[in-house]
């Protein structure tokens, strides 16, 4: 691995292709390096140190990976934030990570300077990609820095927030490895991730990167396919067609998608996907929801045997399913991969045989290798320790395993809603709706949505006295839009007379859901 990382192969070969941004602006793996190595000159003057947290709230952009690679061979901790939150979710995570840097882009400026102002955060330690009021400019923070490689170099890590059933969002924080371990050695054991699929370094890959690089996932494959010595051609806002083309243009061979972006490429008209070559992918990995078998064996027929998939959570994972595997077991999310092992408990944390289903525990290699930053409890919590001496964790999915040891997923996370890729938790809506004076109760769960998988359904229980109809509604999606991102924001509001819950007020929430799902197959 010690001759694996983009670092390495930067140094070996400055010339090479490293990426390609949203404006096809191409950048040489030495031209990359140079902007990452400035960067961490320019942390280390404002004073960074190891341990310590930068924050980035941007869109898809070159600036992205040079900050991710200055971070991670600096030994800084990277904070990335969903770039659809509003201020105040944006201020929050800002303030609870720590961050003693903050890089914003000019697309959600405006929401990055209030929050920076909300938490009284630092203008002097806050750039901007582009123009963002009272920041510097990102360029400012590299200008003058030397592009040498900086010394003591040691490997840095990312700190995501994940989204809980209940309360804010909780960082998950990993120990760094000691200080005096190349980064380069951690980069390439990340780098072993995609080989684990087959990928190997070079042999002429190319990872398209379509998705939001604050997802942890689509952060961690596209920084290790540079880690692998592949380039990477990185898309702003993803579409169909747009992604064929660019496959076509610059041979892409790799990349992680959701089931949402194939229902897309499979509704374009013949005549336009017949218009771009294919041919070039070898592993398009998806994972972050359940594809529905039709799709996915369609995308086979369209793209070959090169449709991979994968079952883990920020917090670890995890399951490997190749196409051909899932052409012989339609629906399964694989078996575990190296090093990792599924085991099935029930509600009493006792074993199930093979074939029952129970909630699905993946094992944890290393008992200290995160925790939820300042939530101790929930970090015992999802744990389950065995009687053979090790520990495994659940992110409280349904399932069962085979008699040849392949996971199949029977339902998702208690309540939770998956809409185009993106995990949505009801709680925190549902407290949203109930800090209204005319809401009495609550209940929000996902209905059928024909291209994201599930949309957002609110049903209420109007406050006494409170008339149900149209004026109340547009008057609560108001509230909700000044509290809560877009993307989490009910699309429409149903009205109930009483909520159906037992006498110890425990909701009876599938009452409510499953009249919506009545005629639809849900993708589990």
């Amino acid at each position: 691995m010690a001759d694996l990382g983009f670092w390495s192969f930067a140094q070996r070969e400055p010339d090479a292709l490293a990426l390609v941004d949203p404006f096809e602006k191409q950048l040489t793996r030495g031209q990359l390096l140079a902007q990452c190595n400035q960067m961490v000159h320019g942390l280390r003057a404002l004073g960074l140190e190891r341990g310590d947290v930068v924050a980035i709230n941007a869109v898809n952009c070159a600036e992205y990976f040079v900050t991710a690679l200055a971070c991670t061979q600096a030994g800084f901790y990277l904070t990335p934030i969903n770039w659809h939150l509003a201020p105040a979710e944006v201020a929050y995570i800002l303030g609870d990570c720590g961050a003693k840097a903050f890089i914003a882009h000019e697309n959600v400026g405006e929401i990055c300077r209030k929050a920076a102002k909300e938490v009284g955060f630092p203008f002097e330690k806050s750039f901007a990609v582009g123009d963002v009021e009272g920041f510097a400019s990102f360029a400012s923070l590299l200008d003058g820095q030397p592009t040498e490689m900086p010394e003591k170099r040691c490997a840095g890590a990312v700190m995501n927030y994940t989204s809980g059933t209940t309360g804010n969002p909780k960082g998950v924080k990993r120990a760094l490895a000691p200080a005096e371990i190349e980064p380069d050695l951690i980069s390439g054991m990340m780098g072993g991730f995609l080989m684990m699929f087959g990928i190997q370094p070079e042999a002429g890959n190319v990872h398209i990167c379509g998705s939001p690089l604050y997802h942890t996932a689509v952060l961690v494959q596209s920084s290790a396919s540079l880690h692998l010595g592949h380039a990477v051609v990185l898309m702003d806002k993803w579409s169909a067609e747009e992604m064929l083309r660019l496959i076509d243009k610059y041979r892409c061979t790799t990349s992680h998608m959701v089931p949402t972006q194939f229902h897309r490429l499979l509704a374009l008209p013949d005549e336009v996907k017949n218009r771009y070559d294919c041919s070039s992918t070898r592993t398009m990995i998806h994972a972050a929801a359940p594809c529905p078998p039709d799709v996915k064996r369609r995308m086979i027929e369209w793209w070959g045997d090169s449709i991979y998939e994968y079952y883990a959570a920020t917090e670890g994972g995890g399951t490997i399913v190749t196409p051909e595997e899932w052409m012989k077991k339609p629906g399964t999310v694989g078996k575990a991969w190296t090093n990792a092992e599924i085991r099935i408990f029930d509600d009493d944390d006792n074993p199930v045989a093979t074939g029952e289903q129970g909630t699905v525990y993946m094992l944890l290699g290393d008992t200290s290798s995160f925790e939820y930053k300042g939530d101790k409890e929930k970090t015992r919590k999802n744990r389950l320790a065995t009687d053979d001496g090790k520990t495994f964790f659940t992110v409280g999915d349904i399932g069962y395993l085979d008699e040849d040891g392949y996971l199949f997923l029977c339902d998702r996370k208690i309540d939770m809603i998956i809409s185009g890729g993106a995990n949505i938790y009801p709680a925190e809506i549902e407290n949203v709706f109930l800090s209204h004076p005319k809401v009495g109760d609550v209940a929000v769960f996902g209905i059928p949505h024909p291209d994201w998988g599930e949309e957002i359904k609110a049903v209420i229980e109007p406050h006494e006295g409170v008339v149900p109809g149209e004026a109340l509604t547009n008057e609560l999606l108001d509230f909700c839009k000044e509290k809560l991102a877009k993307f989490k924001t009910p699309k429409s509001i149903d009205y109930i007379e009483e909520m159906p819950r037992d006498p110890n007020g425990k909701l009876y929430k599938r009452r409510l859901r499953d009249p919506y799902w009545e005629g639809h197959d849900r993708a589990i």
